[in-house]
C-alpha cells in the first residue's frame, strides 16, 4: 500500500512523474494499492490552486495510472485535532508561544522554552483556542515533545500545528485558522490509510525521523522507507519548480501550463508525446539516493517505439525555395510508410515547380532525388528531371531530400520548444484530426494540434526527431 502525496499548487512537471511512474508500476507489479492524498494544508506558501486538484488526476491518468483512493487532506481537519489532543493526554505535545527565533536559538543550544512544562489542563486549553481561531499567524504552535538535547537540532521539539490567518481556497477549510504540519498530517495519514511503504526523497530523511516520535507515542509501526535522490532533467530552460512555472506563465512568457518550452506533463502531452514513455524511462532511472538525470532522449526514443509504426510520413519544408521543375511526373507519390506498403501512397502535385529547403538546393550541375518523384539536376536555376533510376542514390550517394509544391500546398505552423516554425506541407495534411501523430520526414514526429480551415492552415506541436 503506497501514496502519491502532491501538493495541488499547479500541474505537474516532468520530476513529479517520477513517483507515480515508480509506484503505479510496482503497484501493478505486486499487486498494490495506491492512494492518492493532495497535501494541501498550507494555505499560504504552498497554497493550493483549485483547478490543480484535478490537473495532477489528469496527468496521473496520461501516465496510464488510476488511484485506488483519493482524498484530500484539508478535509480531515478533525482527524489530525483528534490525534493532537490524544497526543496532549499522553504528554507528547505542548504549546508554545515563543517568537520563532528566540525558540530557534534555545533550540541550538539545546535548552527547553519556558512552555515545555506547562501542566496538561493548560496546554489542552490553549490548543483548543487554537482550534477555534482564537490566535493569529505566528502567536502559538503546538510542539511535539522530543529530546530537547537530542544531537540533530532539526528534530528538536518541532512544530505540529501553527495558526495561519489566510483563509484556505477551498471553501470547505476555509473557515480553518489551525493548520497542521506536514510531517504531523502526512504522519497520521500515513497510518491511517494502511501506508506500508513510503517513497520520498533523501531530503526528506528527517521528516520520516521526526514522525517516528509520533508514532512512538501512539504505539504505531512505521511504514518502510525508500528515499531516493533528486531527478534533473536535460533540455529545459525552464527551472523544474511549480511555482517558477506559474510565475512565467501569469508573466505571459509562458502561453499556458502546456507551452512546448514548460517542463510539463501537460506539454509533453500536447506535443503528443505518450505516457507510457515517460513511466518507462523514470522507471529505468532506479531508486538510487544519489541524484540522477533523465535524458530526454530516453522519453524520446521510448515514444518513437510506440509511436513509429501508426505514424504516417508527411513532408514539411520550412523556408522554401522554389525552384521551377522541368518535365517529369506531374505528381509525386511517396509511401505513407516505408514499413507498410499496403497502406500504400499519399499524391504531392507539383503544379510545374516545387518548395524545397535552403540546404537541400544542390549546386548548379549537382543532383538530388525529390523523395517520391525522381532525380532532378539543379541546372540553369530550375529543377531539370533526369528520370534515372534510383540506384543514384544507391550507387552514387545522391541525396534524397523532401518537397511540396508550390501552389497546392498547406501553411503549417510547427510549435517547438524552440519556437514557432513556419512552413507548407503537403496539402493532405488537412485530412488528419486533432491528436493524431504523423512523422514530418527530415524534421521528427509532430502531433496535430488544430485544423484552420478558414485560414487554410495547421497547426502541430513538435514531439521529437
Amino acid at each position: 500500500r503506497m501514496r502519491l502525496a502532491p501538493t495541488p499548487n499547479g500541474p505537474w512537471h516532468i520530476g513529479n512523474a517520477r513517483m507515480p511512474s515508480v509506484i503505479g508500476t510496482w503497484a501493478e507489479r505486486y499487486d498494490g494499492w495506491m492512494l492518492c492524498r493532495f497535501d494541501d494544508t498550507d494555505p499560504e506558501v504552498k497554497r493550493p490552486d483549485l483547478d490543480a486538484y484535478d490537473w495532477i488526476l489528469e496527468d496521473v491518468g496520461y501516465l496510464g495510472f488510476e488511484p485506488d483512493e483519493v482524498i484530500r487532506a484539508s478535509d480531515r481537519l478533525e482527524t489530525y485535532y483528534e490525534h493532537a489532543r490524544k497526543l496532549v493526554d499522553l504528554g507528547g505535545a505542548y504549546t508554545c508561544s515563543c517568537a520563532q527565533e528566540a525558540f530557534a536559538g534555545l533550540k541550538r543550544e539545546g535548552e527547553a522554552c519556558p512552555h515545555r512544562g506547562k501542566d496538561e489542563a493548560t496546554v489542552r486549553e490553549e490548543f483548543e483556542a487554537m482550534v477555534d481561531g482564537q490566535y493569529g499567524s505566528g502567536e502559538m504552535v503546538l510542539r511535539v515533545r522530543t529530546e530537547i538535547d537530542h544531537k540533530n537540532p532539526a528534530l528538536r521539539d518541532w512544530v505540529a500545528f501553527r495558526m495561519v490567518d489566510t483563509p484556505h481556497p477551498r471553501p470547505e477549510a476555509a473557515d480553518y485558522r489551525c493548520w497542521p504540519m506536514l510531517d504531523f498530517q502526512s504522519g497520521v495519514d500515513d497510518h491511517l490509510t494502511g501506508i506500508t511503504h513510503i517513497v520520498r526523497g533523501i531530503d526528506l530523511q528527517d521528516s520520516a525521523k521526526r514522525q517516528r516520535f509520533v508514532y512512538d507515542y501512539f504505539g504505531w509501526d512505521y511504514p518502510e522507507v525508500v528515499h531516493w535522490g533528486k531527478v534533473q532533467v536535460d533540455e529545459y530552460d525552464v527551472t523544474m519548480s511549480t511555482s517558477t512555472i506559474k510565475e512565467l506563465v501569469d508573466a505571459g512568457e509562458l502561453s499556458g501550463w502546456d507551452d512546448p518550452r514548460a517542463p510539463t506533463l501537460r506539454s509533453l502531452r500536447r506535443r503528443g508525446i505518450r505516457g507510457e514513455a515517460v513511466v518507462a524511462a523514470m522507471v529505468e532511472l532506479g531508486t538510487s539516493t544519489s541524484d540522477v538525470e533523465l535524458a530526454m532522449s530516453s522519453v524520446y526514443s521510448a515514444n518513437r517505439e510506440l509511436v513509429d509504426d501508426d505514424a504516417d510520413r508527411r513532408f514539411l519544408v520550412r523556408d522554401g525555395v522554389e525552384k521551377p521543375v522541368l518535365g517529369g511526373p506531374e505528381v509525386g507519390e511517396p509511401p505513407l510508410h516505408p514499413d507498410h506498403e499496403d497502406r500504400g501512397t499519399r499524391s504531392i502535385p507539383v503544379g510545374g515547380a516545387v518548395l524545397v529547403e535552403p540546404d537541400d538546393v544542390p549546386p548548379n550541375g549537382k543532383r538530388v532525388w525529390l523523395k517520391g518523384l525522381g532525380c532532378i539536376r539543379h541546372t540553369r536555376d530550375a529543377f531539370e528531371y533526369t528520370g534515372e533510376p534510383i540506384d543514384v542514390v544507391r550507387e552514387e550517394g545522391v541525396d534524397v531530400v523532401h518537397w511540396v509544391g508550390v501552389d497546392d500546398n498547406r501553411p503549417t505552423t510547427l510549435r517547438t520548444p524552440d519556437g514557432d516554425v513556419e512552413g507548407v506541407a503537403e496539402p493532405e495534411l488537412a485530412e488528419y484530426d486533432p491528436d493524431e501523430v504523423v512523422q514530418f520526414e527530415r524534421v521528427g514526429f509532430a502531433r496535430i494540434d488544430a485544423q484552420d480551415d478558414a485560414a487554410d492552415e495547421t497547426v502541430a506541436y513538435f514531439s521529437h526527431p
